[in-house]
């Protein structure tokens, strides 16, 4: 039986109506920058605090300055300049490039963790002629890059300052920023990123979670990606807000820096929220003043534990894509959900779940159209590309590659999320996977992030991630999952609760026990170097089916599965 779509409740729809009011002033200001928007609400907030770093902090009038300061420097370049920033979180971060943007430079926003060749592959992607690099990153970038580097203490790179008659050059439909994004495969690709969507994400959040003076945002996500280093900033400072940076998330300090750093509101991703449930008990977690939390990637059952241990009074689940035209909001608050369009905006934000292949090949009809998924099915994930939009990306291939045409109609174009959801009858949209992060197992496709949620929830796990490995004289992939525990864990009571979970294609037929799990520098799990150790690693299990007990694998049993001497 269809259940009808739910309409937005009043809390809902302020939160709806607040975005759309919010964003009204790009209709009369299209060429309007999220630097004129800063500097726009310095006036009466001068002395007020605008950003709060580890080594120092930014007044509004303070900030303005610095604003200032780098667009007079920034004039001295040629318009379009593409200058890369490598530098950690810190509040200079943040004006290096509003004030080099408002010139009509671009700015590459590096990715602290890469050295070597992942790095010099970013700063060749976005065409950079100059590199803006902390002292302490200088050895990572070669010595043949032009390369000026960054000191906290100085007021710009660069000298002492000449004056230079400010004349902001950028259009609203110019490129300011270059955000890195990773896609499912290969290297990381350079999105361009204009200064309308600049300006538009900080005003629609700034809506979104009811922005006030009074707010104090704590920041530990990458400044070099979109959500830690411009939507919630942005959103703070069009309206008169701080923000407390810091340089990377600490379970052990979090609830210390948000008491005593006074925030109201914490912009997470999903597995902070997960280190926090699994952190021990701390007294300042039971003092805070939080009344908001946003963010993505919450998962339900973290959800509902994060916000009942901690007294969070909301939670506001979106999902976006840097480069993308897909955005949903979860703004009811419904654990597990990424979001849902409302009815009344449903021209808006043109969205459709499509059916595709195991290889990710959209399935098309008779007719050569795209096939709509049915309530509760999963599919891809598309949204119609704006009228004007198309260059995604620095690199034109990749940019080609997001667009599918002729979905529904001749001619019509849609953007190509990668990212697997389904909805349900009230009209509420749920993450499945990404295209990619699926394997296939006796038949049947696996989906890498579903298992893991089992695997986590297991009493003694910690944490999970899940991928497919190679087996000798084997077709397809087989599960393993790599996991962290605590003393509490028992391998031997795995097997059986995780069939109680699971079909028996999705049960893992490894474990591997680490001491850690790495991620990256937005908290994602490093899953193809674990993929590529393979079953050489050490510390990993296999399932026996034949006596349904974990057993180490040896050089013994692995010479075995080779041989298919042992029953998956």
């Amino acid at each position: 039986m269809k259940v009808a779509e739910t309409k937005p409740g009043k809390g809902a729809l302020q939160a709806w109506v607040r975005a759309l009011e919010a964003i009204k002033v790009l209709e009369e200001r299209p060429d309007l920058t999220l630097a004129e928007l800063v500097l726009e609400a310095v006036a009466g907030r001068r002395d007020a605090p605008a950003l709060i770093g580890e080594h120092g902090r930014l007044s509004y009038g303070e900030l303005a300055a610095r604003i200032e300061a780098y667009t007079q420097w920034g004039l001295r370049l040629p318009a379009g300049t593409v200058v890369a920033l490598l530098m950690p979180n810190c509040p200079d971060y943040a004006a290096l490039w509003m004030g080099l943007t408002r010139t009509g430079c671009v700015v590459a926003l590096l990715n602290t963790n890469l050295t070597g060749a992942a790095l010099a592959h970013s700063i060749r992607a976005a065409g950079a002629s100059l590199v803006i690099v902390s002292a302490g990153l200088r050895d990572r970038v070669a010595d043949e890059t032009p390369v000026i580097v960054f000191e906290e203490t100085e007021w710009f790179p660069g000298g002492d300052l000449e004056e230079v008659p400010a004349a902001p050059r950028p259009a609203g439909a110019d490129t300011a920023l270059m955000i890195y994004t990773s896609g499912t495969t290969g290297l990381p690709k350079a999105a361009n990123v204009p200064h309308r969507r600049l300006a538009e994400w900080s005003l629609w959040f700034a809506g979104m979670i009811d922005a006030r003076p009074e707010d104090r945002l704590y920041d530990c996500l990458p400044m070099y990606h979109s959500v830690g280093g411009v939507v919630g900033i942005g959103a703070m400072l069009v309206r008169g807000g701080s923000v407390l940076i810091r340089e990377r998330f600490s379970a052990s300090r979090f609830w210390d820096d948000i008491v005593q750093g006074g925030c109201t509101i914490f912009q997470y991703i999903g597995e902070l929220c997960r280190y926090l449930n699994n952190a021990p008990a701390r007294e300042a977690e039971g003092a805070h003043r939080l009344r908001l939390a946003f963010g993505n990637g919450l998962r339900g059952d973290v959800w509902e534990i994060f916000q009942a241990r901690f007294g969070i009074p909301q939670i506001l689940e979106f999902y976006a894509a840097t480069e993308g035209s897909v955005s949903l909001y979860n703004c009811e608050g419904r654990p597990g959900a990424i979001g849902r369009v409302p009815a009344f905006l449903a021209h808006r934000f043109p969205l459709a779940l499509i059916k595709v292949d195991d290889d990710g090949t959209p399935v098309r009809d008779a007719d050569g159209r795209c096939v709509a998924c049915d309530v509760g099915e999963a599919g891809e994930a598309i949204g119609r590309v704006p009228a004007g939009r198309g260059g995604f990306y620095t690199d034109a291939a990749a940019s080609a590659k997001k667009v599918l045409r002729d979905a529904f109609a001749a001619g019509d174009a849609w953007f190509r999320t990668g990212d697997v959801m389904r909805k349900d009858g009230a009209g509420y949209y749920y993450f499945v996977d990404r295209l990619g992060d699926t394997f296939r197992w006796k038949g049947e496709n696996v989906s890498t992030t579903e298992v893991a949620g089992v695997v986590a929830a297991c009493p003694g796990v910690t944490e999970a991630v899940v991928y497919g490995v190679a087996v000798p004289g084997h077709e397809g992939r087989a599960g393993m999952a790599a996991i962290t525990v605590d003393a509490g864990f028992e391998m031997a009571a795995l097997p059986g609760f995780l069939a109680g979970a699971l079909p028996e294609y999705a049960r893992p037929v490894f474990v591997r026990i680490c001491p850690a799990l790495e991620v990256t520098g937005t908290f994602k799990f490093r899953t193809a170097e674990l993929a590529r150790e393979g079953l050489a690693a050490a510390g990993v299990w296999f399932w026996d089916r034949a006596s349904g007990a974990m057993v180490p694998c040896d050089e013994d049993l692995r010479g075995r599965i080779g041989r298919m001497e042992v029953r998956f």
